[in-house]
């Protein structure tokens, strides 16, 4: 399942490869200015992701709701959790309740197509790997970052050959479907808001095949939201 996935995954890259030329890094302020808006919301947004992490044991791992992805989830004792609030369009109305700040932000907010807390163990690695679609692009927002004996983020966001290492409340706008990996190398447990936003800007083609894709995704959300919902 894995191989398959990779192989469906770089065919779907290559395609909008062709007609795509845009950075790894994005601009906020003309790609996502509603980030402003998740910032102002940091201190409730971490309350909230806070209080789900009080049943951290009953959060899946991203590879108990992704399979394919055990490879960059499972591949060391150390657990990835995902709380997963939307997806892909789809809300996870149980999880969704739990934390009103922001489900109203993403109520307010169309072209946020998904959204959920990101909890990454301590010293766990999520190796290099690359995302599948390049018609969404990823919001970053860490909650909860632990600092290193110099006061810098012991938790790094490394995408396309350049480390990231971002405070709490400090917003990155990227694409993943450039090669990226994250290293927790601390002994507390890291919290980030994950988004997937529409990309705004896209070719007319390729808007309606990324609409598309966004609907069939969607339709096997709707398949697994008992296994999602916490």
């Amino acid at each position: 399942m894995g191989q398959l996935y990779e192989r469906g995954a770089r065919l779907l890259r290559r395609l909008y490869d062709r007609r795509l030329v845009e950075p790894a890094i994005l601009d906020i302020a003309s790609d996502f200015p509603e980030a402003a808006q998740f910032v102002a919301a940091l201190p409730a947004l971490r309350a909230e992701a806070l209080s789900v992490a009080r049943r951290f044991d009953a959060i899946p791992r991203f590879h108990d709701i992704m399979p394919a992805q055990a490879d960059i989830s499972a591949n060391d004792a150390r657990d990835w959790r995902m709380y997963i609030m939307q997806a892909y369009g789809v809300p996870i109305h149980r999880n969704l309740t739990r934390c009103p700040t922001l489900a109203a932000l993403v109520a307010r907010t169309p072209d946020v197509l998904s959204a959920s807390f990101s909890f990454l163990a301590p010293a766990k690695h999520i190796p290099p790997h690359r995302g599948p679609f390049r018609g969404i692009v990823r919001g970053y927002l860490p909650l909860v970052m632990p600092l290193d004996a110099a006061g810098r983020p012991a938790a790094m966001l490394t995408v396309d050959g350049t480390v990231h290492r971002l405070h709490e409340g400090e917003f990155m706008l990227w694409d993943d479907t450039f090669e990226h990996e994250v290293r927790n190398a601390s002994d507390k447990v890291r919290v980030v808001l994950l988004l997937d936003i529409r990309r705004r800007r896209q070719p007319p083609g390729l808007r309606r095949l990324s609409n598309l894709i966004i609907g069939i995704v969607g339709l096997g959300i709707r398949l697994q939201r008992a296994k999602i919902a916490v």
